[in-house]
């Protein structure tokens, strides 16, 4: 048995919705977000907390991103014993299809310091990192999530928009690095082989997520994309010029080079974890590495929005969810990194395939070599976008 295939990925979605170009105009439109007026603070923004009374939680997450019930897609067996478990009534909406669309659904009342009538959302790190720099998102109190305390992965702790992890708890992670078509390719294990190898010219994709391809770059320049100057970002960036200029690289998608690979009409590229599991169970051709110089991290981020009046509410689904034995079925689901410490123990029980498989679960080995990008302030994320989409062409 193996968990349901799904035709279009979460990742691809968070990609898929806008064009490389339209995300660029939508983030220098976004540009002013922290301008006076749309930043909050903690004492100038507060929030009344109403679950000892009400008993319910708004939830705002991205499709396919909970587990269904085979027979009856209408039930999520995690999230309905969660409801019989705690009597907390769930409102489940899929209405996250891109994190900046998202954000202009929200913008307007988080800046003015109104309720958005949700309780959680769940946004990608870049994303949540930009409301936690805005004061748009509620502080956790971690007395009352014990299990994302003790199991939350090391990897994913101390990360530099949330260092004291108070604000924002990992739905699921998945890794940026190298995948190839065996196929049609040899082995491939580094970024400089990727980019420079002539048996790969004009059969190379790489990612129009500028954080993921510009990470594994300045890792294989020997930066550390957790913590790194607009210098080595452009030393980086001219790495992958002379890849674009010599056609070695044939285009920059989203998560449209799944097809193109599966059928071998790209050899190698950029590509994300995820994708490559669901490759993988039609096609075992199809791999994923791991460069030698070290893989992207990112997560989809449980965040608590100011004027959500069900924090403790959502504090209990979160806990709820870091119980490994629940973090494993919903992971046998979605296929992408589970963030739960011994998860894994508890997936060989439903599936040991899955429990054996280094992309849902990483081992030491990857882990250690995994970076999450590092936070961006406002001019950072305007002028690293600029210059990245005028090299890509968008």
């Amino acid at each position: 048995m193996r968990s349901p295939y799904r035709s279009l990925t979460r990742r691809g979605l968070l990609t898929g919705t806008l064009g490389s170009a339209a995300l660029l105009a939508t983030a220098g439109a976004l540009t002013g977000c922290g301008t006076k007026g749309a930043q909050q603070t903690e004492a100038g923004c507060k929030s009344e907390d109403l679950s000892a009374t009400e008993k319910k939680l708004a939830f705002s997450s991205w499709p396919q991103y909970m587990d269904v019930d085979e027979k009856d897609e209408s039930k999520r067996p995690t999230l309905d014993a969660f409801v019989a478990k705690t009597g907390i009534q769930v409102t489940y909406t899929e209405d996250v299809n891109d994190n900046n669309e998202f954000f202009g659904k929200v913008q307007n009342q988080l800046a003015a310091c109104q309720s958005t009538g949700r309780d959680i959302m769940v946004l990608t790190d870049w994303m949540a990192a930009r409301m936690i720099r805005l004061g748009w998102i509620q502080k956790l109190d971690k007395a009352k999530i014990p299990n994302v305390e003790a199991n939350l992965l090391d990897s994913l702790r101390k990360r530099s928009f949330d260092p004291d992890g108070q604000l924002a708890v990992p739905w699921q992670s998945g890794l940026a690095g190298l995948a190839y078509n065996a196929k049609v390719a040899k082995e491939i294990r580094t970024v400089d082989e990727l980019l420079t190898r002539p048996d790969l010219k004009g059969k190379v994709t790489a990612l129009s997520e500028m954080r993921d391809t510009m990470g594994l770059l300045l890792q294989s320049n020997g930066h550390d994309p957790t913590n790194f100057t607009a210098a080595q970002f452009d030393d980086a960036l001219n790495k992958l010029k002379k890849a674009v200029d010599s056609k070695q690289i044939r285009k920059f998608t989203g998560n449209d080079y799944a097809p193109d690979l599966a059928k071998g009409d790209i050899a190698a590229c950029i590509g994300w974890s995820g994708d490559v599991v669901q490759l993988g169970f039609e096609d075992d051709k199809i791999k994923f590495v791991v460069p030698e110089s070290g893989v992207m991290l990112w997560s989809d981020n449980m965040l608590v929005p100011n004027k959500a009046t069900h924090k403790a509410n959502a504090e209990e689904l979160m806990n709820y969810y870091y119980d490994p034995a629940v973090a494993a079925k919903l992971a046998a689901f979605v296929n992408y990194i589970c963030p739960v410490k011994g998860a894994q123990a508890e997936m060989e029980k439903i599936d040991p395939d899955l429990a054996a498989n280094p992309l849902i679960f990483p081992d030491e080995a990857i882990l250690s070599k995994s970076k999450v990008f590092m936070a961006l302030d406002e001019k950072q994320e305007k002028d690293f976008e600029a210059k990245f989409q005028q090299v890509i062409g968008a």
